[in-house]
């Protein structure tokens, strides 16, 4: 087996490890009065990831990392793929830009797209009758989500640079 097939499959298993993680922790109990306030870790790994490799990681990954979300969270199949896949084009196409950005600006857009994919979860979970409407609270998750993203982004790169991941 060449170098290269080694350090192509090393860095997949690197990037599946990251989203393993990001899935426990989406996963793992919070008390009641704390489930508003929970990063929503999936997208901003996704987020990570598609801006750092847009050539690896794109929008079938997000397709498929939305549909293990969904199996995880018993929600409709479809729901959070569908979010994800918006959070991963706007990504995408704005991939470029994004490094210039400053992590100030990097966690406004994270707030952004973590708050319209909150909302389009919720108003999808609405519309399927796995909720009922409530108050806003729900969008608490994009905020906690963008205060995390400069450790996030910092992190995740730390790991790509250390496992030479590219």
């Amino acid at each position: 087996m060449s170098t290269a097939i080694q350090q192509r499959a090393h860095a997949l298993w690197v990037i599946v490890l990251t989203f393993f993680i990001a899935y426990l922790l989406a996963i793992v109990p919070f008390p009641d009065w704390a489930m508003n306030y929970r990063p929503e870790w999936v997208p901003l790994v996704l987020m990570y990831w598609v801006m750092a490799l847009p050539y690896r990681v794109g929008i079938g990954c997000a397709w498929f990392a939305g549909l293990v979300l969904d199996i995880l969270e018993g929600s409709a199949l479809g729901l959070n793929a569908m979010g994800l896949v918006i959070i991963a084009y706007v990504t995408l196409s704005l991939h470029q830009r994004l490094r210039m950005f400053s992590q100030v600006q990097q966690s406004g857009l994270v707030f952004t797209l973590v708050g319209l994919n909150l909302l389009l979860t919720h108003w999808l979970q609405i519309v399927t009758g796995q909720t009922i409407a409530s108050n806003l609270m729900f969008l608490l998750g994009a905020l906690t989500s963008a205060v995390i993203w400069p450790s996030m982004f910092q992190l995740l790169r730390h790991i790509r640079r250390s496992f030479d991941v590219h």
